[in-house]
């Protein structure tokens, strides 16, 4: 066998450990959740888990109030999002910095913090509520459907907007002036001409914020009360008080799945007819923002920002709070921090960092060896391979819980319980992010730089170890901070996983909220939201995102 065989034969080796992996611990315990929806020792294989949940309307409501409150939540995160990058990037603004930092703050922090902060503003006892009160003004439930809307659409808007801003930037001028040449310019224009333009990235966009929010357990789970969504249900059908019914919540996972891979092969057939390319051969030209138009454009961006960043600046502040009980004093001090350090907080944050760390490395190895495997050595088995790793992106974290602990929990061989488990569910879910950066980084890389080392005697994976991955760092840095972030905020997969020995930040202040110590639960958001921050300062350093987005 010659020398350049056995190189490519690394390369098979790898593509067949990689979809290994993949087989062991995602279709493995995926079929295995199929298999216990599907069968019991007392009955063999059986319907009854489907049968219970379509016939009593309290299960079956859960799917109609997980569709309603997505797709609520999906149209009033676009209807935000989208004037808001259009105004962004068709217009100078005053502050363009500190929108942006602020947009991104707010789509990286944890969902259910943001339920926590406004029940604390507007809920019953809301500091808000209380001082309307005392105006004589009556304001509705933040609880239910209402509450969850607010929370998810303030929360999602600004990923609506880093979206568009790149789709806005692609569109060529000389079409915008070619339309105002025909009579067509104003709302007209935006409607007709921007909007046609960009349907792909809204289509992808909406399909984000609609995964993102049918899949968040946090917060209905805080805010929603009576209002309860699919993944409410499959935490309570899995951790019940009475005992876990694992049948019927693997039938409700199965159901999950078939009904968020629909709505992902809908959204890919609407993509599909809107299929063309833009060659921005001439950059939009930004205009002033002057007039009456110039300050309501300040106006809605920066009182939308200021409304969605809120709860973050309230939780800060609470947490130096004096609470008797449930009770917020008007003192403060670090009284909550001291709680915090006694309710585990080192170890939240040591669990956190080294969870995180660990998940990290394991996406980035396996990122880029799929990135180099599709873009480089294309292959039916490495196409595969790359689908497997974006499945779990359409997955409610909750599916990949529970099959992993039905998969993992045997007599001989079981992973429940350890930091094991929660660094292969973490991996799982959150290396789209960087597996798509970094092939999107590998695709502009021009062969000939590895054809020329190659040429200089250097072997493939030596140019691959010392040419390729230093060119691919931007994409693959980019990625992995916000592969980072969404790990340190996860909670739908990891609240089905954790112990004491495992707990994380997110989940520490979880139960902080649910045991009803608030002053302690607004300290560990804090610093969660300390460590979210940090993150963000290094994906704008590393990545220079300001730039990028024409800030």
């Amino acid at each position: 066998m010659s020398k350049s065989r056995k190189k490519m034969d690394l390369w098979n080796w790898v593509s067949v450990l990689l979809l290994l992996l993949f087989l062991i611990f995602f279709i493995y315990p995926c079929v295995r959740l199929m298999w216990e929806a599907f069968y019991t020792e007392e009955a063999g294989f059986t319907l009854d888990a489907f049968v219970k949940f379509f016939s009593k309307s309290y299960y079956f409501s859960t799917i109609l109030n997980s569709f309603k409150v997505s797709i609520a939540v999906m149209a009033l995160a676009m209807v935000l999002g989208v004037p808001f990058s259009y105004f962004f990037t068709f217009y100078r603004l005053k502050g363009r910095r500190v929108l942006f930092v602020l947009a991104l703050l707010c789509t990286m922090s944890a969902p259910f913090i943001g339920a926590y902060s406004w029940i604390m503003l507007l809920g019953r006892s809301g500091i808000i509520t209380k001082f309307l009160e005392g105006l004589g003004i009556e304001i509705g439930s933040i609880y239910g459907f209402g509450g969850i809307l607010l929370v998810q659409s303030l929360k999602l808007f600004p990923l609506v907007m880093i979206y568009m801003n790149g789709a806005f930037q692609d569109i060529d001028n000389s079409l915008m002036e070619a339309s105002a040449n025909l009579g067509c310019s104003g709302v007209k224009r935006f409607f007709k001409v921007v909007m046609g333009l960009t349907m792909p990235t809204i289509l992808a966009a909406a399909l984000i914020v609609f995964m993102r929010a049918f899949a968040d357990f946090g917060t209905p789970a805080i805010i929603g009360e009576g209002y309860k969504t699919f993944p409410v249900l499959i935490y309570d059908s899995f951790l019940s008080e009475v005992g876990a019914d694992y049948n019927f919540a693997s039938a409700v996972s199965v159901l999950a799945i078939i009904l968020t891979g629909l709505v992902f092969l809908l959204q890919k057939f609407a993509t599909s007819r809107f299929k063309f390319t833009i060659n921005s051969l001439h950059p939009i030209q930004k205009k002033e923002a002057k007039g009456l138009s110039g300050v309501l454009m300040h106006l809605y961006c920066y009182v939308l920002i200021a409304v969605a960043m809120l709860p973050q600046f309230y939780i800060v502040i609470d947490s130096f709070r004096d609470y008797k009980g449930q009770v917020a004093q008007a003192t403060y001090s670090l009284s909550n921090y001291q709680n915090a350090v006694r309710k585990l907080l080192g170890r939240s944050v040591t669990n956190t960092l080294v969870i995180s760390v660990l998940s990290l490395a394991v996406i980035i190895v396996i990122a880029v060896l799929i990135a180099y495997l599709v873009v480089r050595r294309s292959s039916p088995l490495n196409h595969t391979i790359d689908t497997i790793s974006m499945l779990p992106y359409i997955m409610p974290g909750a599916v990949i819980g529970i099959s992993l602990i039905i998969a993992f929990s045997g007599q001989y061989f079981s992973l429940v319980g350890t930091m094991a488990i929660m660094v292969i569910a973490l991996a799982i879910r959150r290396m789209p992010y960087t597996s798509r950066s970094a092939t999107a980084t590998m695709m502009q890389i021009p062969l000939s730089t590895e054809e020329a080392s190659i040429s200089l005697g250097a072997s493939k994976l030596k140019t691959f170890v010392t040419i390729t991955i230093p060119q691919m760092s931007s994409g693959i840095i980019s990625g992995a901070i916000l592969s980072f972030v969404s790990i340190v905020t996860e909670m739908s997969s990891g609240i089905f996983l954790y112990n004491n020995r495992t707990i994380t930040l997110t989940l520490s202040t979880y139960s902080a909220i649910t045991l009803g110590s608030y002053g302690t639960a607004s300290a560990f958001a804090t610093v969660t939201t300390l460590v979210t921050v940090v993150c963000l300062v290094l994906y704008l350093i590393c990545t220079r995102g300001s730039e990028r987005m024409s800030v």
